[in-house]
């Protein structure tokens, strides 16, 4: 009975908004054609990248070779060597986020829309954000690499600067979607725009901006690993020594760390966010 209930009720609904919900020829050409422009997109781009099906299947059996070879892991006389360069990298992403947080949250203010409304700085600041954003954080550690030389140095500065465009970005749009009410009763009362940003602002966007930096961390961990291979420090070089040499078994000990201290991370990160935002932690 209430299955049927139900159904007249939809039926009722769609008699009176049959405008709305219904999709004209139009409509339905337009979303056809997009999906046709799409699987044309993805025909073209497997034929670019040369996929194979017959070089996977074929692959695969390389794949298991190497697992073969990774058993079991152990490292050698090597384990406090590892142990040292895994907190280089954990330092390296630590500095690197903090540093970006704290360079990219003046950067965001000047650039969110409810807080400075001078349209010039703001299209400058958002489009410096997007150059620096988009060139990756392995480029940034190449060029610094150049600058500053090999070392943990350059992957701090290279986490650091591709974080900045990105973190800024986020701030900003964070802060333009605070709940204006706080803002228009300090300004009732007299304050000032700093007041306002202080009072009235500044508590809504910290919980998110916190968050966010915490999310970052926990991504760099990841990134830190990846521009140690190139020398910028970290786990990461002595993983890629150990695959040239073919050390699979040390091979497989390093990636068993990295696994264990990225999933340490993302629950400890989890954990906080929830505490931070209110949320249940996954």
């Amino acid at each position: 009975m209430s299955a049927l209930f139900r159904q007249d009720e939809l039926s009722s609904v769609a008699a009176r908004h049959a405008s709305a919900m219904k999709i004209g020829a139009p409509a339905r050409r337009r979303l056809w054609s997009l999906v046709a422009f799409c699987l044309l997109l993805l025909a073209l781009g497997m034929v670019e990248a040369e996929f194979s099906v017959s070089r996977i299947v074929s692959g695969l059996s390389r794949l298991g070779d190497f697992a073969l070879l990774m058993i079991p892991p152990e490292p050698g006389p090597n384990l406090p060597v590892y142990l040292s360069a895994l907190g280089e990298t954990l330092a390296i992403a630590l500095l690197g986020t903090l540093i970006a947080a704290v360079v990219a949250f003046p950067l965001s203010v000047l650039a969110a829309r409810n807080v400075l409304p001078l349209w010039i700085v703001r299209f400058i600041l958002r489009r410096t954000f997007d150059s620096i954003r988009g060139v990756d954080t392995l480029i940034w550690a190449l060029i610094w690499i150049g600058v500053v030389g090999l070392g943990p140095f350059a992957g701090v500065l290279a986490i650091a600067t591709a974080d900045i465009g990105a973190l800024a970005k986020l701030f900003s749009e964070t802060i333009e979607t605070a709940d204006q009410k706080p803002v228009e009763g300090i300004r009732s009362t007299g304050g000032t725009g700093a007041q306002e940003f202080r009072y009235g602002v500044l508590p809504q966007v910290l919980p998110v901006i916190a968050s966010q930096i915490l999310y970052y961390f926990e991504s760099n961990t990841r990134s830190a690993t990846i521009i140690g291979i190139v020398g910028a420090g970290g786990i990461g070089l002595h993983l890629s020594e150990q695959i040239r040499t073919l050390e699979w078994q040390r091979v497989a000990f390093i990636v068993l760390m990295i696994l264990i201290i990225v999933s340490v991370i993302d629950y400890v990160s989890s954990i906080l966010r929830a505490a931070i935002t209110g949320a249940k932690p996954v």
